[in-house]
C-alpha cells in the first residue's frame, strides 16, 4: 500500500515533507556502520514523503555525502538534499575549527557536489560562525552559489540573533538549523522571535535528545567507545545520565495517557512549536523512521502539550549539550 505523503512546509523556495531525516549516524558517530541499512532507511524515508535528507561534508569525512548521493540516484527530484561545510575536521573528534572564508566555501561546495554526485545542493548551511571572517562574506559567497545554480538555498546553523539579523540583510538565509526538543529549548528565548520576524524556517536537529528522549540510553556504559556522545556531549556523562534519567522517566509516564511512544510525544511536541518548525530527527532504522514519522499527523491540545512539555522542564536537565569548545561556537 502506497504511504500517504506528509504534510509540506516551505524552507525559502523549497518545499519539504513537513519532518526531515538527519543522517549523521549513517557514517559514524554512533557506532558500527552498515551502508546498506542506511541506504535502505534513506529510500523508505522518500517512500514517505520525508523528503528533507541532511548531512554534511564531514560526517564520515566525505562518506555520509556519498552515501546520500548513491542512496537518491534515480530519485533525485524526490528529495531535498541538505548539507553542511565550514567544520575543519582533518582527523578524529567534531572538528579543530570552523572556516567561512569565501574561498573556502567556494571549495567546500565543489566538494561536496562531486561526492554527492548532483548538480546543485537544495540547502547548503553553514555549521557554525567563523568568528575570524565576517558573516556578510560567507553570505555573499553562498548568494553567489545560488545565483550560478550551484545551491538553491541556503542557511546557518547555531547562529546567535545578532548574526542571524547582518547575514539576513545580505541576502535571504531560508534556514537556522539548530538544536531544539523538550530538553534544549535555548532558542525560545530569543532567536525563535528573531527568525518568524525575518521569514527564517527552523531546522531542529538532535530533537530526540540524541536518543535519550527516546529512552534509548539508560547508562552510558549503553554508548561504545567511539561513540561522540561519550567523549563531545556532558549530558552524557555517567553522573549527569543518571540525574537526566527521572526526566525520561516522567516523559515515558505519559505514553499510554496519549497511545503514542516517547519519541513520538517529543516529535508531536516539537511540531506544534510552529508550521515554520521542520524537525530531522536522525535513525538508521526502518522502523525507527516509521515511529517517527507517524508522529507528524498527531494533532494534540494545549493542555496536552502543556503535559508533555511538564515532563521534562528545562532547568532541571543537567549537563551542557555540547562540550566546551563546541559550546564556544554556538550563539555567534
Amino acid at each position: 500500500m502506497t504511504p500517504t505523503p506528509l504534510p509540506t512546509r516551505s524552507i525559502g523556495s523549497l518545499t519539504v515533507g513537513a519532518q526531515g531525516l538527519g543522517c549523521l549516524g549513517m557514517s559514524e558517530f554512533y557506532g558500527p556502520v552498515d551502508t546498506g541499512q542506511a541506504m535502505t532507511t534513506i529510500r523508505r524515508a522518500l517512500d514517505l514523503g520525508v523528503t528533507l535528507l541532511d548531512t554534511a561534508d564531514v560526517y564520515g569525512h566525505g562518506a555520509g555525502e556519498e552515501l546520500l548521493g548513491k542512496a537518491v540516484a534515480g530519485r533525485r527530484d524526490e528529495a531535498v538534499i541538505a548539507t553542511k561545510f565550514g567544520v575543519v575536521r582533518p582527523g578524529p573528534g567534531v572538528g579543530t575549527g570552523i572556516r567561512g572564508d569565501a574561498p573556502y566555501v567556494r571549495a567546500s561546495c565543489e566538494a561536496s557536489l562531486r561526492r554527492l554526485g548532483v548538480d546543485h545542493i537544495d540547502l547548503y548551511t553553514l555549521t557554525r560562525i567563523d568568528r575570524n571572517v565576517p558573516v556578510e562574506e560567507t553570505v555573499g559567497a553562498l548568494a553567489e552559489l545560488k545565483a550560478a545554480g550551484k545551491i538553491r538555498e541556503f542557511g546557518l546553523s547555531e547562529a546567535g540573533p545578532g548574526t542571524i539579523a547582518r547575514a539576513h540583510a545580505v541576502a535571504p538565509v531560508a534556514a537556522l538549523q539548530t538544536e531544539w526538543s523538550l530538553w534544549s529549548r535555548d532558542i525560545e528565548q530569543e532567536i525563535v522571535a528573531v527568525c518568524r520576524r525575518l521569514g527564517i524556517a527552523i531546522v531542529p536537529y538532535a530533537p530526540l535528545g540524541r536518543g535519550f528522549l527516546a529512552g534509548a540510553v539508560r547508562s552510558a556504559d549503553q554508548l561504545g567507545e567511539r561513540d561522540f556522545r561519550r567523549f563531545g556531549l556532558p549530558r552524557f556523562s555517567p553522573e549527569n545520565l543518571a540525574g537526566n534519567l527521572p526526566l525520561a522517566d516522567r516523559l515515558a509516564a505519559r505514553t499510554s495517557r496519549f497511545g503514542m511512544t516517547a519519541a513520538q510525544l517529543a516529535l508531536a511536541w516539537l511540531h506544534h512549536r510552529g508550521p515554520d518548525v521542520v524537525p530531522i530527527p536522525g535513525t538508521r532504522s526502518v522502523a525507527h523512521l516509521d515511529e517517527n514519522t507517524a508522529a507528524v499527523r498527531r494533532r494534540l491540545r494545549d493542555e496536552e502539550l502543556d503535559a508533555i512539555a511538564a515532563a521534562v522542564p528545562s532547568a532541571a536537565v543537567l549537563g551542557e549539550r555540547w562540550n566546551e569548545q563546541s559550546m564556544s561556537y554556538i550563539g555567534l
